[in-house]
């Protein structure tokens, strides 16, 4: 699953490392994509794809990316024209034991494993057992509740569009032996927050149902079908779903890490598993990709037809012409003048991409075992240096659009992902909201998008509306959505940003709420502080019993604030290294702590009396008038930030 500090990791469950992959809109024209100019590779090197250069290239720069960014190992495989051109180990699968990577080391490929459930979506398609654009109702034994009047159908659920809000609940799981898929599914529904097929939003639920459907129309189950109709035809012999895992297998898999030199982590077992279970090696994983790069078909075997394989893998849902399109189940990355489809994919400890170059018939795939340090992902920089080495690149000259000034001022603001929960983790989505203005040198800017020097990277308009990353190739497109609220078109086809308002926007929210609960703490710390200050020269306050009472509520209001803030992040912290809090035993500390934050929010109405009590009254000084007015703004501050993150919505699901 994409997730690439505890709201960081969080933020990154919720909403996906943006900073993964970095695929590119295929914006240019067909003369410009495949000829650069001879000035363009002046003083370059142009690179044969042989064996021995790959292998060359691999082994000068994996080694030292380990070691750089405290990484166990890595496995990586290359294939070009229906045959391996390289496979490699780095590293080590099991650091205390020195035991090294190999491409038959098991690895667990996260979200890439989407990417066997929809093969077998399309299987079942071609084979007429499944109609793409059917309500998907009618292939389930529960149903998917009603909304915007528009069913969810698996052309929906392929581009991740069906319009779910994200959830983390029970995504791992700490046993295996209470994994259901049909259970699962029908009591984690998401709530439906877009209409379907019109705002892409990356769902791992939306897979599991699509997983799930390949199981009931099949009679098989999904772990069993994909092992029948995949893996053996394509000799797959180290690749299953199982969890945990079979005992054949069981000494093949490398640990995982989240620092190379920390301890190895558990296995990881992924509830919704058709979205990213799979556990399989290099070597396996270079079967798949050459029989997708050869149209379905591999030596003597067909896992697709060839008409299926190649619908497949074009374009179905794009929200610009210019832009990069969600494919059936794949997407698109192009880079470096070439249509590429692929997916990436991430559990805690593990970290993958698998890119296929259409028509250069050449795979690519690399996983690595940890997460390491570095600010940029090492995957990133390994599949970039492997483009710019082969398929040299120039980008072609672009003058700025007149009105680039005017356009960057209109779509300033803030954009919250379209990926997001609707539940009290709405919050993570407020924190990772990207801000959009004009930097100093008129050039558009978005905070949150950093380039490998780890600075916000600078975009300038090339065509009304559409920026290209100065001296890179990536794209972002602003257009306005059917109501007319202004969306970023993102590289990720899985995901835009939606422009928000004044409620929830991060800029003036955050820093309202930092204020609030400063004056909150001070407050409280301030309360005994005087009291001795008081007792030491013998004064007393001067306030009848019900302004004490009210004194002592607003005290109390406040404690429970803190408290209730405090404890949330607290207990989401804990739950990133006790992942049963992420389920339904952790629901009732939720609730609880959830309890103390709406006692605390009614709790309001005492501070508004007590500020009411003191300006009514003719013996309390200006200054204590104000000081009440202050202590209001900071309940409304709490009360504004716990609304727009949702952390008062008592659900069971998030």
């Amino acid at each position: 699953m994409r997730k690439p500090t505890a709201l960081l990791l969080l933020t990154l469950i919720i909403c996906s490392a943006v900073s993964a992959q970095a695929p590119t809109p295929p914006n240019l024209n067909e003369k410009e994509a495949k000829a650069p100019t001879e000035a363009s590779l002046l003083g370059s090197v142009t690179h044969e794809m042989t064996a021995e250069d790959v292998v060359a290239f691999l082994d000068g720069v994996v080694p030292t990316q380990l070691k750089v960014n405290d990484i166990a190992g890595a496995t990586v495989v290359i294939v070009k024209d229906g045959k391996v051109l390289a496979a490699r180990g780095y590293g080590y699968a099991d650091v205390e034991k020195k035991k090294p990577v190999s491409p038959d080391t098991l690895f667990r490929p996260g979200s890439v494993s989407k990417l066997f459930t929809w093969t077998a979506v399309m299987q079942l398609f071609e084979q007429g057992k499944l109609d793409l654009d059917r309500d998907v109702n009618t292939y389930l034994d529960f149903k998917i509740p009603d909304a915007f009047d528009k069913p969810i159908t698996l052309k929906n659920i392929m581009t991740h569009s069906a319009g779910f809000e994200e959830q983390i609940k029970d995504l791992f799981s700490p046993d295996a032996t209470k994994l259901n898929l049909g259970e699962y599914v029908k009591s984690h529904i998401p709530k439906r927050i877009f209409p379907p097929g019109t705002v892409p939003a990356y769902s791992n639920y939306a897979t599991a149902l699509a997983g799930y459907i390949v199981e009931r129309v099949s009679g098989k189950p999904f772990s069993e079908y994909v092992t029948d109709n995949i893996m053996k035809p394509l000799g797959m012999t180290r690749s299953t779903f199982v969890q945990p895992l079979p005992a054949e297998l069981s000494p093949l898999m490398s640990n995982g890490y989240q620092l190379g030199s920390d301890p190895a982590k558990p296995f990881e077992i992924v509830s919704p598993f058709p979205a990213g279970s799979l556990s399989s090696s290099a070597a396996d994983m270079a079967q798949f990709m050459l029989a997708h790069l050869q149209d379905g078909q591999l030596n003597n075997a067909q896992i697709l037809k060839p008409e299926t394989a190649r619908m497949m893998h074009s374009r179905l849902l794009g929200l610009d012409d210019a832009a990069n399109a969600m494919c059936y189940g794949f997407y698109e990355e192009s880079r470096n003048g070439h249509r590429i489809i692929g997916h990436g994919g991430d559990t805690l400890y593990f970290h993958s991409d698998l890119h296929l170059v259409l028509d250069a018939r050449v795979g690519f795939f690399v996983s690595y075992n940890s997460l390491g340090r570095g600010d940029t992902a090492p995957r990133i920089m390994l599949w970039e240096s492997f483009l710019d080495r082969y398929f040299p690149f120039s980008i072609p000259a672009s003058s700025q659009v007149s009105t680039a000034k005017e356009d960057v001022k209109s779509i300033s603001g803030v954009y919250m992902l379209s990926r997001k929960s609707d539940s009290f983790l709405k919050t993570a989505s407020l924190l990772g909201e990207f801000t959009v203005s004009a930097n100093k040198d008129g050039f558009l800017e978005v905070g949150q998008l950093l380039g490998t020097n780890g600075k916000p990277k600078m975009w300038e308009e090339v065509a009304p509306m559409r920026f290209r990353e100065r001296n890179g190739q990536d794209l972002l497109i602003f257009k306005p959505d059917q109501s007319g609220r202004m969306q970023m078109i993102l590289s990720y086809p899985f995901f835009i940003g939606e422009r928000v308002g004044l409620f929830e926007n991060r800029q003036i929210l955050l820093p309202v709420a930092a204020v609030s609960g400063i004056i909150m703490l001070l407050t409280i710390l301030i309360w005994p502080v005087s009291w001795l200050v008081r007792r030491y020269y013998g004064q007393r306050l001067e306030l009848t019993f019900p302004q004490q009472l009210l004194r002592f509520g607003v005290r109390i209001v406040f404690v429970l604030d803190l408290v209730f803030i405090v404890a949330l992040l607290g207990l989401t912290t804990y739950g990133l290294t006790h992942l049963e809090v992420f389920s339904d035993q952790g629901n009732k500390w939720f609730h609880l702590i959830q309890v103390v934050g709406i006692i605390g929010a009614v709790g309001t109405l005492v501070v508004i009396v007590d500020a009411i009590s003191t300006w009514t009254s003719k013996r309390q000084r200006i200054w204590a008038k104000l000081h009440r007015l202050l202590l209001v703004g900071a309940c409304l501050g709490f009360l504004w930030f716990a609304f727009a993150g949702h952390l008062l919505v008592f659900r069971s699901a998030y």
